[in-house]
């Protein structure tokens, strides 16, 4: 049997440190209390951006601005600001998939919104702030 000494064996190699997993986002907080209008009135937003836009009433691009302007405001979590735009998303694709011109139906549906919009901010305004 031969003892190697010292000299002859390898340096050790520097232990490399493990790869760090990628920072997790803090856990999501409870959803305020107006949540459920709130998401409402975002999907009235998205139905709104397109029949404006099939009826010839604006470009619907003010709707998409106004309810970018209240997410931002909210600054909310990733994960509710993903179900907000989703309920933007679901309200101008929804009526995307039933319209394809504006018809006296359209018309009744974008006054309804009007309506159904305006009372739910009046709404969070008055039991919330705002």
């Amino acid at each position: 049997i031969t003892v190697a000494s010292a000299q002859q064996r390898p340096a050790a190699r520097p232990a490399t440190p493990a790869p760090q997993a990628p920072a997790q986002p803090p856990p999501e907080p409870p959803a305020p209390p107006y949540e459920v209008p709130m998401l409402r009135l975002v999907e009235i937003m998205g139905a709104m951006s397109f029949l404006e836009k099939l009826c010839n009433v604006s470009d619907g691009a003010q709707w998409r601005e106004k309810t970018q302007t209240l997410i931002d405001a909210e600054d909310p979590h990733p994960a509710r600001r993903e179900r907000l735009a989703g309920a933007f998303n679901r309200g101008f694709n929804g009526y995307q998939d039933t319209y394809r011109t504006c018809t006296p139906s359209a018309t009744a549906t974008m006054e309804k919104f009007h309506t159904e919009g305006a009372a739910l901010a009046a709404d969070m305004a008055s039991r919330y702030g705002g």
